[in-house]
């Protein structure tokens, strides 16, 4: 009876310290995810077949490749919030530490700044999925939107399971949906810098 009594209360502890995202949560990611969202399509619109498969020099992305990394990228990132993460036993006492609005700024702020580069994984590598640009939008469309969707709805703890990140540490599953975010926004401006050379074709 005794043990029965103890395994009754450490399951309702960990009941009632698991809990939903904050109205709050859900508004700046979903806030930050639909204004990214809009960047990158705002950015390959109109973009001819000339200027989207233009390489400057092997070792610099085309807006083709560039767009490829970004589709990858929301795939896998998703996973990483919301399967290898959550993965990781809850942790209320880190979550105090480390789930606070100011890391999520930091996030947010910081990643789209390319004054510091990074190498990327293989699996993010492009390798040419797709067969166009179009292709590329849609890939990239039908996964924000099932993200966007996701932090709207869900009713997992995204706060207090934890998946750490080469360069800013340990960051909680909701943190990985704002890297989502603010990633595309860092490649998005590396399409920028792309467009902006001098020898950019023009149409």
């Amino acid at each position: 009876m005794l043990i029965r009594a103890v395994s009754a209360s450490v399951a309702l502890a960990m009941a009632l310290s698991a809990q939903p995202l904050s109205q709050g949560d859900r508004d700046y990611a979903a806030s930050q995810l639909h204004a990214t969202r809009k960047l990158f399509l705002d950015t390959v619109a109109g973009v001819s077949s000339r200027e989207w498969t233009y390489k400057p020099a092997p070792a610099i992305w085309s807006l083709a490749e560039i767009a490829e990394h970004i589709a990858t990228a929301e795939q896998i990132l998703f996973q990483r919030a919301t399967v290898d993460a959550m993965k990781n036993p809850l942790d209320p006492a880190r979550k105090q530490q480390l789930s606070n609005r100011q890391k999520d700024e930091l996030i947010v702020k910081t990643v789209p700044q390319r004054d510091r580069k990074f190498q990327t994984s293989e699996i993010l590598k492009p390798t040419g999925k797709f067969a166009s640009r179009q292709d590329a939008i849609d890939a990239f469309r039908k996964r924000r939107d099932a993200t966007i969707a996701y932090v709207l709805s869900t009713n997992d703890e995204l706060r207090g399971h934890f998946a750490p990140h080469q360069a800013l540490g340990d960051m909680d599953a909701y943190q990985w949906l704002l890297f989502m975010s603010a990633h595309c926004e860092r490649h998005v401006n590396q399409m920028k810098e792309l467009m902006a050379r001098p020898d950019f074709p023009k149409k």
